[in-house]
């Protein structure tokens, strides 16, 4: 019997528990997954709960995603790379080994022929936490020519873009305050990766200005990694600007298959999960 979850605050919105489920159903295995929320300061309980209870296994997302990695006794590549973790993996000494599933959920969701086509363009980020340096090495992986990343504050970023640079030293890294984001013309793809527009925190609010969003490329893709709801503000405002758009579900189902994947050796139906999500949505 697996035992899993999810921690991270707030968890209202999450539809792990569901896609978990649906993993082990198209598996036939048995198993639960539990939605634990947990905000920063009680990160310390909840991790010892994690180990005294049996679960051999979870799942990271904010304010999380960067402050796990002080109490892990090892991270894959991409964890070590991105700085921050998302997917935990319980060994038998009860000590942690971290991974970064959200990287490869990322990627996977961008069509196969659009990820050649990103290759030496210009592209943006919004937001500089624990999914930000996961997509900025997505990004970097798909050898982008530079990446340019709005935040709050510039110089919290900094270390970031630091460590980006050393791994990948042919990718231009530019840290800029969100104020800035006029014109999004130059680039090939634009992601949110702030919470603003999700379901129970800022809902019906776009991270970006519709005057803004209308300068976009229009060979160019506007990415959301919101997922609930599906159609955020971002989204909506995309599209009614015929602007191509890949929602944040898609990267959801894939960093969750991934995460499976480590903890039980087994590859799940990543349609059938994802089938049950819009279910749950729909519901």
């Amino acid at each position: 019997m697996y035992k899993f979850g999810l921690i991270g605050y707030p968890l209202s919105h999450s539809l792990s528990k569901v896609i978990h489920e649906a993993a082990f159903k198209s598996l036939g295995m048995e198993g639960t997954y539990d939605i634990l929320e947990t905000p920063q300061e009680d990160i310390v309980s909840r991790l010892k709960y994690l180990k005294s209870n049996k679960y051999q296994g979870f799942n990271v997302t904010i304010p999380l995603k960067v402050p796990i990695t002080l109490f892990l006794s090892g991270v894959d590549n991409a964890a070590n790379v991105a700085g921050s973790a998302n997917t935990i993996k319980i060994m038998e000494d009860s000590s942690l080994q971290g991974y970064n599933t959200d990287i490869y959920g990322f990627v996977e969701a961008i069509p196969e022929n659009f990820r050649k086509e990103l290759s030496a363009n210009k592209v943006a980020i919004i937001g500089g936490g624990g999914a930000a340096r996961a997509v900025s090495v997505g990004f970097s992986i798909l050898n982008v020519q530079s990446i340019d990343i709005y935040v709050r504050n510039v110089i919290n970023a900094g270390d970031m873009t630091e460590v980006l640079q050393r791994n990948f030293p042919n990718i231009k890294y530019n840290c800029k305050q969100i104020e800035s984001l006029k014109d999004l013309s130059e680039y090939k793809m634009l992601v949110n990766t702030t919470p603003i527009g999700m379901r129970g925190k800022a809902m019906g609010v776009s991270p970006v200005e519709e005057k803004i969003i209308k300068t976009m490329n229009k060979n160019g893709i506007i990415y959301d990694i919101v997922y609930n709801p599906l159609k955020t503000e971002l989204i909506k405002l995309a599209k009614k600007h015929n602007i191509q758009t890949i929602q944040g579900l898609d990267m959801l189902i894939y960093q969750g298959a991934k995460a499976f994947e480590i903890w039980t050796g087994k590859k799940p139906d990543p349609l059938k999960m994802k089938i049950a999500a819009l279910e749950e949505m729909i519901n």
